[in-house]
């Protein structure tokens, strides 16, 4: 087959297509955006009917995969760590009831929290749900490990989670490709109660899944992904883990001088492990993310050697894994080859000139600050965020998904007024439609400003699920109709955005003000295509 320059996730969105994939969902979050939008517009999605639209959220994303296993198609679902968060419902009781067709779940983790709030490890998600793992170390690794990550699921009778991080994601390789395989015809499981997780049944297979744990060690002893090579210095072995070994490998490109276990499967191999540890005085741990490999090999596995790595401080204990990290942990050092000039300083990112948020924030602080010096505004993840910064300085808490409705009610139960919550469109119908619910179950005293800008921003301008409905949403949830107004944000409708505000704040319940303007980028980007 042809060899291809592609991005990790470009690579895992091929290699998914040439798996015979029959649905990809996934919820727009960098860095697993590009996946989904690889096979959006792949021609053989198109002419295979390959499912490819956003879906509302991480959990329905899950979901919906899991409904395509059941009935014996390929699916893939894909998410940035923290929409594991989201999925987590569905995705441990996934390991449970077991799939029918290979189902592949694409954790994209963010080390360095390039743009998200945390830095967890998606392996502790897979670790707990007791499933295989893979995590390559390199695009090729990514693309082979998905090819035939289907059929090891459809083997297993397991869900796979493939973790891969940031640097992998959105950085280009040679990518040679295997045969391309034909989808799976429709058909069903030998048990038809496998997905029914009534108590008792769940217990049964539950004790199943235990069994299979030895089956799946043993599998990853005999993995490519996970290799021993020896080297004459045994004073240090290293355990070099996904992308961690493409690190150490540039501190020695003509091999390493000590014993190394490059791992890309999971759960350990532990016969490997003591091989290893047998051979050497201590062991180096390289993982990008936090502490899980290094943690187990000084808890449960007893190896009874010193055990480096985050814990012991030989590598930091938060941030990204860079090789030169990883050359100053083995006793090297990496110089640059230039200097970064004084006059280079970080430039935060900010809301686009011409953007509706920035209407809508020079409104809303204005009348807020002049007029209720008491108030507190919650706000969302999305491109509003950035009220966060110069020269709004708008919002009091960013979480997580849908947090701003559901803190704002919080806060005014516990009496603050007013109370205000910023929430982009997408991130309404994503998670902050049930907190609207429950405001209006209390007829709480909140504002609600639901900021339209008819996309998924953030992440470059992906279909949002709420385009055109968010006001027949809020009816539907209770909210009473002429609470409902609807504003175009621009400077010659500040007089009426004012008005609007100051008689909502003055409203005694649920009040939901929509500021609805196009997004600048995804108008331009239409007058280009045009």
């Amino acid at each position: 087959m042809d060899k291809q320059l592609l991005l990790g996730d470009e690579a895992i969105a091929q290699a998914a297509l040439d798996a015979g994939l029959s649905g990809v969902y996934a919820y727009p979050g960098t860095p697993s955006t590009e996946i989904t939008e690889y096979i959006q517009s792949a021609p053989e999605a198109a002419g295979g009917n390959v499912h490819c639209r956003w879906s509302a959220n991480e959990k329905t994303a899950m979901e919906a995969a899991l409904g395509m296993s059941f009935v014996g198609k390929r699916s893939l679902v894909c998410m940035k760590h923290v929409g594991m968060n989201v999925a987590a419902d569905c995705f441990v009781n996934s390991g449970v009831t077991g799939i029918t067709g290979g189902m592949m779940v694409v954790a994209a983790d963010d080390p360095g929290m390039h743009s998200s709030q945390n830095e967890q490890d998606s392996r502790f998600y897979g670790d707990f749900t007791l499933i295989p793992m893979y995590e390559p170390s390199n695009q090729q690794e990514a693309y082979d490990m998905v090819h035939g990550g289907f059929a090891f699921s459809e083997q297993t009778g397991e869900p796979v989670l493939l973790r891969i991080v940031t640097r992998l994601a959105h950085s280009r390789a040679g990518v040679e490709r295997k045969a391309v395989q034909p989808q799976n015809a429709m058909h069903f499981g030998s048990d038809p109660r496998q997905y029914i997780l009534l108590p008792g049944i769940a217990r049964q297979r539950y004790k199943a899944l235990r069994k299979k744990q030895a089956a799946f060690v043993e599998a990853s002893a005999n993995s490519p992904y996970n290799r021993y090579i020896d080297a004459p210095n045994q004073q240090l072995g290293i355990i070099a883990c996904g992308i961690g070994y493409n690190y150490l490998m540039e501190s020695y490109p003509d091999g390493c001088e000590y014993p190394v276990l490059k791992i890309g499967q999971y759960p350990l191999p532990q016969q490997l492990l003591r091989r290893l540890a047998d051979a050497c005085d201590a062991l180096l741990v390289l993982e990008d993310g936090q502490p899980f490999v290094e943690r187990q090999l000084k808890g449960a596995l007893g190896l009874g050697i010193p055990v480096k790595g985050r814990l012991d401080g030989t590598l930091s204990t938060d941030g990204e894994l860079n090789p030169d990290t990883v050359a100053r942990a083995v006793g090297k050092e990496n110089r640059p080859a230039f200097e970064v000039p004084s006059l280079v300083a970080m430039r935060p990112p900010a809301l686009c000139d011409g953007c509706g948020h920035r209407d809508m924030y020079t409104v809303l602080t204005e009348v807020l600050r002049a007029e209720y010096p008491a108030h507190k505004v919650f706000s969302d993840i999305g491109c509003y965020t950035l009220g966060s910064g110069a020269p709004f300085h708008a919002i009091h808490s960013c979480v997580d998904m849908g947090a701003s409705i559901t803190m704002a009610k919080g806060a005014a139960d516990g009496g603050l007024f007013p109370s205000v919550a910023v929430i982009g469109d997408s991130t309404f119908t994503h998670s902050g439609m049930t907190g609207l619910l429950d405001c209006v179950n209390e007829n709480t005293n909140v504002v609600i400003v639901i900021s339209d800008n008819e996309t998924t921003a953030m992440t470059g301008g992906q279909d949002s699920a709420g385009t055109g409905r968010i006001e027949s949403i809020c009816r539907g949830l209770g909210v009473p109709e002429e609470h409902i107004r609807v504003v175009i944000p621009l400077k010659k409708n500040y007089e009426e955005m004012r008005r609007i505000l100051r008689e909502e704040l003055e409203y005694k319940g649920v009040s939901v003000i929509i500021p609805r303007r196009e997004c600048i980028q995804t108008l331009k980007r239409k007058h280009q295509k045009k």
